[in-house]
């Protein structure tokens, strides 16, 4: 039986040579920095925006490194032109003598060999927030140029590299006072489809890392332009305290001091900064040695668990809570609450590749005890604040009875109703939520069109009546009286708050396609409102996408091409020889008949070209948004992300908060951004 096996698998394997080998011969190893090349987005996430600028963070965090370690107090960034950056510090500088492994200068083991670095014990780093070992030679390896410049034994030392390769020796090029290391590089246009460095994206990250680092000075320079230089510098000696502060600019609070402590123990150091506002949100921000948390961890778990004890512990005490079997949930102590968790440990465990979550368990016990004492010090100390406190969280707890009976009247209300809903969703036959889609239109006039245009194998449409509810002020139980956001949670099936379950999502995509003016533009903020603020995990998990309808259809005889941008109908008008002079508007008969009424179209015609503009979905008939917008084959869609959780929280509350004046002030900034607004 074995022989007989054995022989089978000889066979197998001449069969193989005669096809597809796979053998020694076919595994390829790549030396050196080529598997960044190789795989770029693998080590910077992307080659688009996002990784250029990651370029940037592994250098800076270097210097942050050096900066927790007790060496440096100032790190720089310059942006320079011709796409060059410039990233210093004032550390102790990167070893230049021999490597006693590689044979080579230290200097340039680390910035051409891949997990090499001072980050995987042997005393070069307590703390460190680049662990990999992969962060400056990814760097190299992704720049056409690059050069080092070491400060370091009363030396400036030196070494350029192209494409991650030396071309020369590190060698002395001068002298030099104190110590500290410099990067400047170029990326690699054949590897970026972007390469232009976004300042504002710089001054944001660059702002927060300056608040997790206390006493840290980070400094910004843009002199891409030498007529129109800029620059900024961060210094906050509060720390995260001041980044509460910040957070809550412009908010009302219900805490008049920021509660704050840091403290170590067992080489953990905890760090954590809160204050209640009257807003009826949470926001949270969990740090492990200044890297982003957005999923929490052991760190989170800790500080919410001792939260939420020590509040009842002294509510209870002070007779806020009578009853004893009354007392304040998880849900309840996070209402209104802007808080920032941030450890630095030696050796943090992180889970996922994005390092979304911390998985230490000795964080969570740690982080507990150090929170919990500190809390009870400050209540005791600060009765007035803790009054405040303990009356927002006692509202909250109202609110939440009222919004779980709220939503049981959705969900009974949807059971008995199946789907025959108030929004007319028109749901598609199949039931595997991998491959169906719900379409979210506005009005019945698209609405319309969509249900006739649609495949009704995988897409279901949800007409919406009118502007949804503002959510970004109203509670739970308010908004869940609205009509069409009941029709909306029974569509997705997901449930919400506290009982929301993504595993209950019944589509894999969720499209929201509004009309290509102010008002679609409005209806789309709104809903992407409401999917922030109460579906958080559907935009995190990649379900909420955009669609994009064409403005304009052009048609030269037969050929016909469908414009979704000003700069793309520049280019079609180049490519026909048409100038707007040869354009006129015409009132046409012509009109397109959806299943609830009919829209005049009006056309801009020439001799040689015939050009309609779109201004509402309502305007295609049902052939041209399927082919346009909807078939998987031919549409472009936007897919929606968060790349910066407090910068969009902060942009959320700009636009749709109560507060006048910042909306203004964003509005007269971005003014002159804004391309064919249609009012």
């Amino acid at each position: 039986m074995v022989k007989k096996s054995a022989s089978k698998l000889t066979s197998a394997l001449k069969d193989n040579k005669k096809t597809g080998e796979y053998g020694a011969a076919q595994i390829t190893v790549l030396e050196g920095l080529a598997p960044v090349r190789k795989r770029p987005g693998m080590y910077i996430g992307n080659t688009a925006s996002t990784g250029l600028h990651h370029l940037i963070w592994e250098a800076v965090d270097n210097g942050i490194d050096e900066a927790m370690a007790g060496y440096a107090d100032t790190v720089t960034i310059t942006l320079l032109p011709e796409g060059k950056v410039s990233v210093s510090d004032n550390g102790r500088g990167i070893p230049v003598e021999r490597h006693k492994v590689s044979k080579k200068s230290a200097l340039e083991t680390v910035m051409t060999t891949l997990h090499a670095g001072g980050k995987f014990g042997d005393g070069g780093y307590k703390v460190s927030g680049g662990l990999h070992g992969v962060g400056i030679s990814v760097v190299n390896a992704l720049s056409v140029w690059m050069r080092t410049e070491v400060k370091r034994e009363g030396k400036l030392w030196a070494q350029e590299y192209k494409i991650g390769k030396p071309t020369s020796k590190v060698k002395p090029i001068g002298k030099a006072d104190g110590t500290g290391t410099t990067q400047i590089w170029q990326p690699d246009p054949s590897i970026f489809t972007v390469t232009e460095f976004d300042w504002q994206t710089i001054i944001d990250h660059t702002r927060q890392q300056a608040y997790l680092t206390k006493g840290l000075r980070l400094n910004c320079y843009d002199e891409r332009d030498p007529k129109n230089k800029k620059s900024y510098k961060f210094y906050f000696e509060g720390g995260i305290a001041s980044y509460v502060r910040h957070l809550n600019n412009g908010h009302e609070v219900k805490q008049e001091k920021v509660f704050y402590v840091n403290k170590s123990k067992d080489d953990i150091s905890v760090e954590v900064a809160f204050q209640y506002m009257t807003d009826f949100r949470e926001n949270v921000y969990a740090f492990a040695n200044n890297i982003s948390n957005p999923e929490g961890g052991s760190h989170l778990i800790g500080f919410r668990t001792a939260l939420t004890r020590v509040l009842n512990k002294y509510a209870r005490k002070n007779n806020f809570l009578k009853e004893k079997d009354q007392n304040l949930t998880a849900e309840d102590v996070r209402e209104g609450l802007t808080a920032i968790v941030s450890v630095k440990l030696p050796d943090p465990q992180f889970e996922g590749q994005t390092k979304a979550k911390l998985g230490n368990a000795e964080v969570r016990p740690i982080v507990e005890s150090i929170f919990a004492e500190a809390l009870e010090i400050f209540l005791e100390e600060n009765p007035r604040d803790a009054k405040e406190m303990l009356g927002k969280c006692l509202l909250a707890a109202q609110a939440r009875m009222a919004a779980r009976n709220a939503r049981e009247t959705v969900l009974r209300k949807g059971a008995l109703e199946g789907l025959t809903l108030p929004g007319k969703l028109a749901d598609c036959s199949s039931r595997n939520p991998k491959e169906c889609e719900l379409y979210i239109v506005e009005g019945d006039s698209a609405g319309g069109s969509a249900k006739q245009g649609r495949d009704r194998r995988f897409q279901a449409i949800l007409p919406l009546r009118g502007k949804i509810l503002n959510v970004e002020r109203t509670r739970l139980d308010k908004m869940l009286a609205n009509n069409e956001i009941k029709s909306l949670i029974i569509a997705l099936g997901t449930n919400i708050g506290e009982q929301f379950d993504l595993e209950d999502l019944r589509y894999d995509r969720i499209v929201i396609m509004t009309d290509a003016d102010v008002d679609g533009a409005h209806i789309r903020t709104l809903l992407l409102t409401l999917f922030y603020r109460h579906f958080l995990e559907l935009i995190r998990e990649g379900h909420i996408y955009i669609a994009q309808p064409p403005l304009y259809r052009v048609q030269k005889g037969k050929e016909v091409d469908y414009v979704y941008n000003e700069e793309a109908l520049d280019k079609l008008k180049k490519k026909y020889g048409i100038v707007d002079a040869d354009l006129v508007v015409e009132e046409t008969d012509e009109t397109v008949e959806t299943d609830e009424e009919e829209t005049v179209v009006d056309k801009k015609v020439s001799a040689k070209v015939n050009m309609q503009r779109y201004k509402g979905l309502g305007e295609m008939n049902p052939s041209q948004l399927w082919e346009t917008t909807m078939n998987p084959a031919t549409r472009l869609m936007k897919q929606v992300t968060i790349e910066e959780a407090a910068q969009a929280d902060q942009t959320f509350e700009i636009l749709m908060g109560s507060e006048v004046g910042p909306r203004k002030k964003f509005i007269q900034t971005h003014a002159k951004s804004v391309k064919n607004l249609d009012i």
